[in-house]
This record gives C-alpha cells, sequence and structure tokens, in this order.
C-alpha cells in the first residue's frame, strides 16, 4: 500500500472516529438480546443507520416468522450492503453478528448506556453488552468501507466488490444469517472476514456438537422402588461413560495454534417427578467440541454408539437421541492465505506489536462461509482475549483505540485484495 494511501486513510479515520464512535454507541443502546430472540428492532436501527451514513441501499432479508420460530427465535433480519470499485476483482464479504447474550448480573454500568470512560491505562473505553462481541465490527467494517471510498474519490484504483453482511442470529447457530444468505444466494463471496479481535489473526476453530438425550424408565412409589424403572439409575451409566471418554479425547492434539484437545461437557439435567416418586424420565444435554482434525459426524456416530451401549442391559430402560446443533469447524482454505498476509502486515504495523496467527476452541459464524467453500478467516476490534473485554460476561467494553486502528487494518487490507492497475 503506497504511503499517501495509507496516510489518507488514517486522515479520514481521525476526522471520523466521533462519527463512527457515535455509530457503534447507538446500535449498543438497542437491545438484541438472544434469547429470546428478538432482534428486527435493532436491524432496522442499524439499517436507519448505514442509509444514513452511506448514501447506499442496504438491502434488508427479512426472516419469515416461521422460519425464525423454528431456529429459536422471535424475529431476525439480515442486512446487505454492496459497493463495486472499478471493474472484476473479488467479492469481499465482511460479517458481523448484532444478536448477543443476555446481560446477566454482576454489571455495574448500564448493559445499553454505552458508556465511556477514560481509562488512565487504556484511555477511552465503552461498556455495554455486544460492544466488543460483535456491534464493535459494524463499526469497524463500515468505517474500512467508508475509507475504500475516500480512497477512490482520491484516485486510488481499486477493483472488486466490498459486502457488508450484518446478521442477527449468530447466538443460535446462524441458520438464519450467514447460512441462509449463501444458501437463498443472497450473496456469493469469493472471499470472507468475519468478526474477531485485533491482535491475532484467526485461521481456524472448534466445531460444536450439542445432543439431547432422553432417558425413559417408568415411575414408581419411592417407599418400593421395584415397582418402578429408575431412569435416574440408568442415567448415572450413561454419565459415567461419557465422563470416561474425557481421558480418551485429551489424547488427542491439533496441530492448530491456540486450539488443545477436543473437550466434552453434560452442561444440563432435568428430570423426576418429586422427592418420592422413582424418576421416570431425565434428559441431559451434551456439549462436545471438535478439533479442525476431527469429523464431527464420526464423534456423533461414537456417541450415540457409547450411550447406547451403556444402558444396552438395563431392562425397561429406553434412550432417544437428538441432535439439537452441530457446528462444523472453521478451516483455514488456501485461498485464505492473501488475507491472512495482508491483515498480520497491516495489524502488525498499526498495533506494532507481533499479530499471530491462530485458531480458538470457539465456533463462529465464520464456519459458514468455510462449509461453502469461501475462504475466510476472523479479524476485526477488539482486545487479546475474550476474557480482556468481559465478552459474554458483565461489564463487557471495548478500547476505542482498538477499534480505530483495526478499522485501518481493514481498510488497508481491503485496499490490498482489491489493487486495482
Amino acid at each position: 500500500m503506497p504511503a499517501s494511501a495509507r496516510a489518507m486513510v488514517h486522515a479520514f479515520l481521525e476526522r471520523e472516529f466521533i462519527r463512527q464512535v457515535e455509530f457503534l454507541a447507538e446500535l449498543v443502546r438497542v437491545p438484541s438480546d438472544n434469547p429470546p430472540g428478538d432482534c428486527s428492532p435493532a436491524a432496522e436501527r442499524a439499517h436507519e443507520l448505514l442509509e444514513g451514513l452511506l448514501d447506499l441501499e442496504v438491502e434488508m432479508d427479512v426472516v419469515p416468522e416461521a422460519v425464525a420460530k423454528a431456529n429459536g427465535m422471535i424475529s431476525a433480519t439480515n442486512l446487505i450492503v454492496r459497493r463495486r470499485f472499478g471493474r472484476g476483482g473479488a467479492t469481499i464479504a465482511l460479517n458481523a453478528h448484532g444478536d448477543v447474550v443476555p446481560p446477566g448480573q454482576g454489571w455495574t454500568r448500564d448493559p445499553y448506556g454505552a458508556e465511556i470512560i477514560d481509562d488512565p491505562d487504556h484511555g477511552l473505553v465503552m461498556f455495554g453488552r455486544g460492544v466488543a462481541v460483535s456491534k464493535s465490527d459494524f463499526a469497524t467494517y463500515t468505517w474500512a468501507l467508508l475509507a475504500l471510498i475516500e480512497l477512490e474519490k482520491h484516485g486510488v484504483p481499486l477493483n472488486g466488490v466490498v459486502e457488508l453482511h450484518f446478521t442477527y442470529d449468530e447466538e443460535v447457530g446462524g441458520n438464519l444469517g450467514p447460512k441462509r444468505l449463501l444458501q437463498q444466494h443472497l450473496s456469493t463471496p469469493s472471499l470472507a472476514i468475519c468478526a474477531g479481535f485485533s491482535y491475532a489473526v484467526t485461521s481456524a476453530h472448534n466445531g460444536c456438537l450439542h445432543l439431547e438425550i432422553v432417558v425413559n424408565g417408568k415411575s414408581g412409589h419411592a417407599a418400593i422402588p421395584a415397582t418402578g424403572v429408575d431412569a435416574l439409575e440408568a442415567a448415572t451409566d450413561i454419565l459415567n461413560v461419557l465422563y470416561s471418554q474425557r481421558a480418551e479425547l485429551s489424547q488427542k492434539q491439533s496441530k492448530v495454534r491456540g486450539i488443545e484437545t477436543p473437550t466434552l461437557t453434560i452442561g444440563l439435567i432435568q428430570g423426576g417427578i418429586n422427592t418420592n416418586v422413582v424418576p421416570d424420565r431425565v434428559t441431559l444435554r451434551l456439549d462436545r467440541r471438535t478439533i479442525p482434525e476431527e469429523s464431527a459426524e464420526e464423534a456423533e456416530s461414537q456417541l450415540r454408539a457409547l450411550i447406547e451401549s451403556a444402558v444396552a442391559q438395563r431392562p425397561g430402560i429406553t434412550v432417544e437421541i437428538k441432535r439439537v446443533m452441530l457446528a462444523e469447524p472453521l478451516l483455514e482454505l488456501p485461498d485464505a492465505a492473501r488475507m491472512i498476509i495482508a491483515l498480520r502486515t497491516h495489524a502488525e504495523e498499526e498495533f506494532g506489536v507481533a499479530i499471530p496467527v491462530q485458531g480458538v476452541p470457539l465456533y463462529t459464524d465464520a464456519r459458514h462461509y468455510s462449509s461453502a467453500g469461501i475462504p475466510t478467516v476472523l479479524y476485526g476490534a477488539g482486545p487479546k482475549t475474550l476474557q480482556d473485554a468481559n465478552g459474554h460476561g458483565a461489564d463487557e467494553c471495548l478500547r476505542l483505540d482498538d477499534l480505530r486502528k483495526a478499522t485501518a487494518v481493514i481498510a488497508l487490507t481491503l485496499a490490498d485484495l482489491m489493487k486495482g492497475h
């Protein structure tokens, strides 16, 4: 990137910084908790703000109510912005999600207040639910696009299409957002950058399998236990065999930096009728994280066989196993290398620190692009770790200097990927 273009990007973002921060604050102030997942009002506010900024049409994809409800939400609307530069070139999608986890307990500031403080160690910091995960990248990607438009005005040749994909269902799996946009052919990008943090380029992440296991027995009076078939006792056999798998899973090591081993967690147990009744039904919910080298389908098949064998010798016990969710891992596709190189180069220049390329043990919407064969990486505004931002916790926050620098990184990366002649 010529020094003059870099200087133009920096000067533009400096001039626009207050407007960018105000835009982010407006997004934070509109609740978009998921659950319950009534996210269309937040999308409508974002649509209004974007059309006022970009002087471009912002396409609204309103998810049908029945489809939203089938995916555990009340309402969802996707926003798509398209801007062509020059002729030819790649179509690059920038995706961030505007739905957030509910605030929960422990906040010392208004979760929807977008309060800004001047911290002696970190400078200006904004607080609010979603300010880091990932409403911040609505602002990052929007102002990166505005910076490209500024470069074009000054004669910098650019070729390609930039699309902003702002979606609202990441917390329930992304099927109504990125997956829908791709399956409905509302977008056909050739590259994708998804919401992330500033101090690393994420090139891979874990997958996740959620299973619901229902153990059925027969109720009976606790005074005469033999009149019933104890579903909870049978469930303990299942729990024991599942927990015994942890040792075996710990021996599988991923080769991806930042990702260690597969994990297995029983996150929810429900069952029983009353203290003096033999339990006739117990429900378990299981979370199995798969590393990029694993097949999620094989992991599910193995779990089903283990669960069924655990109670095979118990008369009167039946088991129902239902897949609740299957999120594929994000894999680094070959053409992702040019995005990684550009992002890493510009991030190291902007932040003045080494920027690793790594995986994360989470799962994100990025997998939908990768699963469709689109080279995809994660990069955006935020700290080194989710914990530093209190992501999904009380007093979620974002250093606004990270927002400004990450926006420059994205803008300069896009300019590199769209170099004209």
